[in-house]
């Protein structure tokens, strides 16, 4: 088995990245997640029973 990882190749820094990415400070609107996923969930609501009763 060590003949084989020796024979392939490392796998790519892939987070390193996605790391920096994340540090950039960016502008525009600061939204928490929750507040996000409540707002989908809600338009979901919504839609559905605008479809029941339309």
């Amino acid at each position: 088995m060590s003949r084989r990882k020796k024979n392939e190749a490392p796998m790519p820094a892939t987070s390193a990245g996605l790391l920096r990415f994340f540090e950039e400070e960016t502008e525009g609107i600061k939204v928490r997640p929750e507040f996000l996923v409540v707002a989908a969930i809600a338009l979901i609501v919504v839609c559905i029973i605008a479809r029941v009763f339309f």
